[in-house]
Protein backbone atom coordinates (compact mmCIF):
# COMPACT_ATOMS: atom_id res chain seq x y z
CA UNK A 1 0.00 0.00 0.00
CA UNK A 2 1.28 3.46 -0.88
CA UNK A 3 1.82 5.78 2.06
CA UNK A 4 2.34 9.43 1.24
CA UNK A 5 5.39 11.05 2.71
CA UNK A 6 6.58 14.61 2.82
CA UNK A 7 9.19 16.07 0.52
CA UNK A 8 12.44 16.24 2.45
CA UNK A 9 14.00 19.66 2.13
CA UNK A 10 17.28 21.20 3.10
CA UNK A 11 17.85 24.92 2.54
CA UNK A 12 14.69 24.98 0.43
CA UNK A 13 15.97 22.31 -1.99
CA UNK A 14 14.71 18.77 -2.31
CA UNK A 15 17.06 16.02 -1.19
CA UNK A 16 15.53 13.29 -3.31
CA UNK A 17 12.80 12.92 -5.89
CA UNK A 18 10.83 9.83 -6.79
CA UNK A 19 8.24 8.40 -9.16
CA UNK A 20 4.79 7.17 -8.12
CA UNK A 21 2.70 5.26 -10.66
CA UNK A 22 -1.05 4.84 -10.24
CA UNK A 23 -2.33 2.17 -12.60
CA UNK A 24 -5.16 -0.25 -13.27
CA UNK A 25 -8.05 -0.75 -15.68
CA UNK A 26 -10.62 1.79 -16.76
CA UNK A 27 -13.06 2.98 -14.07
CA UNK A 28 -10.68 1.95 -11.27
CA UNK A 29 -10.17 5.51 -10.02
CA UNK A 30 -6.68 6.29 -11.35
CA UNK A 31 -7.35 9.91 -12.26
CA UNK A 32 -9.36 10.43 -9.07
CA UNK A 33 -6.39 9.19 -7.03
CA UNK A 34 -4.01 11.42 -9.01
CA UNK A 35 -6.24 14.44 -8.29
CA UNK A 36 -6.44 13.48 -4.60
CA UNK A 37 -2.65 13.36 -4.26
CA UNK A 38 -2.21 16.61 -6.18
CA UNK A 39 -4.79 18.37 -4.00
CA UNK A 40 -2.96 17.26 -0.86
CA UNK A 41 0.27 18.72 -2.26
CA UNK A 42 -1.56 21.98 -3.03
CA UNK A 43 -2.92 22.12 0.53
CA UNK A 44 0.68 21.72 1.72
CA UNK A 45 1.55 24.78 -0.44
CA UNK A 46 3.88 22.81 -2.67
CA UNK A 47 4.47 24.03 -6.21
CA UNK A 48 2.48 21.72 -8.47
CA UNK A 49 2.20 21.32 -12.26
CA UNK A 50 -0.05 18.76 -13.99
CA UNK A 51 0.23 17.54 -17.58
CA UNK A 52 -2.03 15.58 -19.88
CA UNK A 53 -1.57 14.39 -23.50
CA UNK A 54 -3.19 16.45 -26.26
CA UNK A 55 -5.05 13.36 -27.50
CA UNK A 56 -7.29 13.28 -24.40
CA UNK A 57 -10.05 15.82 -25.01
CA UNK A 58 -12.93 13.67 -23.70
CA UNK A 59 -14.22 15.80 -20.85
CA UNK A 60 -12.38 19.12 -21.06
CA UNK A 61 -9.71 20.59 -23.35
CA UNK A 62 -7.32 21.61 -20.54
CA UNK A 63 -8.51 19.98 -17.31
CA UNK A 64 -7.68 16.53 -16.04
CA UNK A 65 -11.13 15.09 -15.31
CA UNK A 66 -12.06 11.82 -13.63
CA UNK A 67 -15.05 9.71 -14.68
CA UNK A 68 -16.94 11.00 -11.64
CA UNK A 69 -16.29 14.58 -12.86
CA UNK A 70 -13.64 15.66 -10.37
CA UNK A 71 -11.37 18.05 -12.23
CA UNK A 72 -8.11 19.96 -11.90
CA UNK A 73 -6.38 22.36 -14.28
CA UNK A 74 -3.53 20.98 -16.38
CA UNK A 75 -1.16 21.81 -19.21
CA UNK A 76 -1.76 19.97 -22.47
CA UNK A 77 1.41 18.71 -24.19
CA UNK A 78 2.00 16.95 -27.50
CA UNK A 79 5.29 15.29 -26.53
CA UNK A 80 6.72 14.03 -23.26
CA UNK A 81 9.83 16.16 -23.83
CA UNK A 82 7.71 19.31 -23.57
CA UNK A 83 7.35 18.70 -19.84
CA UNK A 84 11.01 19.21 -18.94
CA UNK A 85 11.12 23.00 -19.31
CA UNK A 86 7.50 23.50 -18.21
CA UNK A 87 8.17 21.61 -14.95
CA UNK A 88 11.45 23.26 -13.95
CA UNK A 89 10.03 25.58 -11.26
CA UNK A 90 7.76 22.99 -9.62
CA UNK A 91 8.18 20.44 -6.80
CA UNK A 92 5.34 18.03 -7.61
CA UNK A 93 4.56 16.91 -11.16
CA UNK A 94 1.33 15.12 -12.08
CA UNK A 95 0.92 13.27 -15.38
CA UNK A 96 -2.41 11.75 -16.46
CA UNK A 97 -3.11 9.17 -19.18
CA UNK A 98 0.58 8.27 -19.41
CA UNK A 99 -0.14 5.32 -21.72
CA UNK A 100 -0.83 7.82 -24.53
CA UNK A 101 2.62 9.43 -24.34
CA UNK A 102 5.65 8.42 -26.39
CA UNK A 103 8.34 6.13 -24.93
CA UNK A 104 10.38 9.21 -24.01
CA UNK A 105 8.14 9.73 -20.99
CA UNK A 106 10.20 7.19 -19.03
CA UNK A 107 13.38 9.27 -19.45
CA UNK A 108 11.42 12.45 -18.71
CA UNK A 109 10.03 11.04 -15.44
CA UNK A 110 13.49 9.81 -14.45
CA UNK A 111 15.03 13.21 -15.19
CA UNK A 112 12.36 15.05 -13.20
CA UNK A 113 12.78 12.67 -10.24
CA UNK A 114 16.57 12.98 -10.48
CA UNK A 115 16.11 16.75 -10.18
CA UNK A 116 14.40 16.19 -6.82
CA UNK A 117 10.77 16.31 -7.92
CA UNK A 118 7.90 14.10 -6.81
CA UNK A 119 6.47 12.69 -10.05
CA UNK A 120 2.95 11.20 -9.88
CA UNK A 121 1.92 9.32 -13.01
CA UNK A 122 -1.49 7.78 -13.76
CA UNK A 123 -2.22 5.46 -16.68
CA UNK A 124 -3.73 2.23 -17.94
CA UNK A 125 -1.44 -0.75 -17.51
CA UNK A 126 -3.16 -2.82 -20.25
CA UNK A 127 -4.92 -2.04 -23.52
CA UNK A 128 -8.31 -3.41 -24.65
CA UNK A 129 -6.67 -6.72 -25.64
CA UNK A 130 -5.16 -7.24 -22.20
CA UNK A 131 -1.63 -6.41 -23.43
CA UNK A 132 0.84 -4.03 -21.73
CA UNK A 133 0.05 -0.50 -22.89
CA UNK A 134 2.69 1.79 -24.41
CA UNK A 135 5.36 3.06 -22.00
CA UNK A 136 3.51 1.89 -18.87
CA UNK A 137 5.54 -1.32 -18.25
CA UNK A 138 8.77 0.68 -18.26
CA UNK A 139 7.28 3.36 -16.00
CA UNK A 140 6.18 0.66 -13.57
CA UNK A 141 9.73 -0.72 -13.60
CA UNK A 142 11.45 2.57 -12.71
CA UNK A 143 8.90 3.81 -10.14
CA UNK A 144 9.66 3.75 -6.43
CA UNK A 145 5.95 3.42 -5.63
CA UNK A 146 3.27 1.58 -7.60
CA UNK A 147 -0.44 1.60 -6.76
CA UNK A 148 -2.59 -0.83 -8.75
CA UNK A 149 -6.27 -0.01 -8.48
CA UNK A 150 -9.21 -2.24 -9.40
CA UNK A 151 -12.71 -1.55 -10.59
CA UNK A 152 -15.75 -3.78 -10.14
CA UNK A 153 -16.59 -6.17 -12.98
CA UNK A 154 -19.84 -5.18 -14.69
CA UNK A 155 -20.71 -8.86 -15.27
CA UNK A 156 -19.54 -10.79 -12.20
CA UNK A 157 -19.21 -8.19 -9.43
CA UNK A 158 -15.65 -9.43 -8.78
CA UNK A 159 -12.60 -7.19 -8.77
CA UNK A 160 -11.83 -6.05 -12.30
CA UNK A 161 -8.38 -5.45 -13.77
CA UNK A 162 -9.18 -5.54 -17.50
CA UNK A 163 -10.75 -2.93 -19.81
CA UNK A 164 -13.12 -4.62 -22.26
CA UNK A 165 -13.96 -2.67 -25.43
CA UNK A 166 -17.64 -2.92 -26.30
CA UNK A 167 -17.17 -1.82 -29.91
CA UNK A 168 -15.37 -3.67 -32.69
CA UNK A 169 -12.70 -1.12 -33.69
CA UNK A 170 -9.22 -2.60 -33.81
CA UNK A 171 -7.28 0.64 -33.23
CA UNK A 172 -5.08 0.41 -30.15
CA UNK A 173 -6.01 3.94 -29.08
CA UNK A 174 -9.71 4.70 -28.86
CA UNK A 175 -10.80 7.19 -26.25
CA UNK A 176 -14.07 6.32 -24.59
CA UNK A 177 -16.21 6.06 -21.49
CA UNK A 178 -18.97 3.76 -20.20
CA UNK A 179 -20.46 3.54 -23.70
CA UNK A 180 -17.19 2.20 -25.12
CA UNK A 181 -15.55 0.20 -22.32
CA UNK A 182 -16.44 -1.97 -19.35
CA UNK A 183 -14.30 -3.05 -16.42
CA UNK A 184 -14.05 -6.85 -16.36
CA UNK A 185 -12.63 -9.55 -14.13
CA UNK A 186 -10.17 -11.95 -15.76
CA UNK A 187 -12.76 -14.71 -16.30
CA UNK A 188 -15.33 -12.30 -17.74
CA UNK A 189 -12.72 -10.63 -19.96
CA UNK A 190 -11.42 -13.94 -21.36
CA UNK A 191 -14.96 -15.17 -22.04
CA UNK A 192 -15.93 -11.93 -23.81
CA UNK A 193 -12.74 -11.88 -25.91
CA UNK A 194 -13.36 -15.50 -26.98
CA UNK A 195 -16.90 -14.58 -28.06
CA UNK A 196 -15.57 -11.62 -30.06
CA UNK A 197 -13.13 -13.87 -31.92
CA UNK A 198 -15.97 -16.18 -32.94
Amino acid sequence: MFVERGLSTQSGKLKSGWIEVITGCMFSGKTEELIRRINRALIARQKVKIFKPHIDQRYHPTHVVSHNERAIDSVVVTSSGDMIDLAKDYEVIGIDEAQFFDEGIVAVCNQLANEGKRVIVAGLDMDFEGKPFGPMPNLLAVAEYVTKLHAICTKTGDLASFSFRLTNEADKVKLGDVNTYEARSRSSFVEAMDLKKK
